[in-house]
């Protein structure tokens, strides 16, 4: 008979996936009142063809219903915006963020790199959705990379050596 292991505590599972680093996002969208956004480092590409990214959103998220189902754009931030991660994570007395004016989906001006999406598929998650959006438009600059690891902000500094020619 085989045995029946517990499912890890929330808190465990939290403090495991802390050891692994990843980038910062802040997700943009029209809110009621205006462009609203969320600090979220759940983010990866899904597809190349067609050009899918998929974005992991909590449920209790103040964003989630407004998220499932309307264009969102994915800020990649540098190193030097942790402001911009803490203020749209919910911090107070920041400065408020610049916005591109003439943006399809509301966009921060500035990020290392930027994805517009449509919504296309949305997947059970257990405490979140899984959103997958397809790419409409995108950009991006040279610069180092906010990173999040063992619960604290980062930088990957940027190499000279990069793969992109590889893929």
């Amino acid at each position: 008979m085989s045995k029946v292991l517990a499912p890890p505590s929330p808190g465990a599972l939290r403090a495991c996936m802390a050891r692994f680093a990843t980038g910062v996002t802040v997700v943009t969208y029209d809110g009621e009142d205006g462009p609203r956004g969320a600090t979220m480092n759940s983010f990866t590409s899904v597809s190349a063809d067609p050009a899918l990214v998929l974005i992991s959103v909590a449920r209790r998220a103040r964003c989630h219903d407004r998220l499932i189902d309307q264009s969102f754009c994915v800020n990649v931030l540098g190193a030097e915006q942790e402001g911009l991660a803490r203020l749209f994570a919910g911090a107070q007395g920041l400065k408020a963020p610049d916005w591109v004016a003439d943006a399809r989906v509301p966009r921060l001006a500035g990020p290392l790199a930027w994805i517009e999406c449509d919504p296309w598929r949305s997947y059970d998650g257990g405490d979140h959705t899984l959103v997958v959006g397809q790419v409409t438009e995108l950009g991006h600059r040279d610069g180092d990379a906010l990173t999040y690891a063992w619960s604290r902000f980062g930088t990957a500094v940027e190499s000279s050596d990069g793969i992109e020619h590889l893929i």
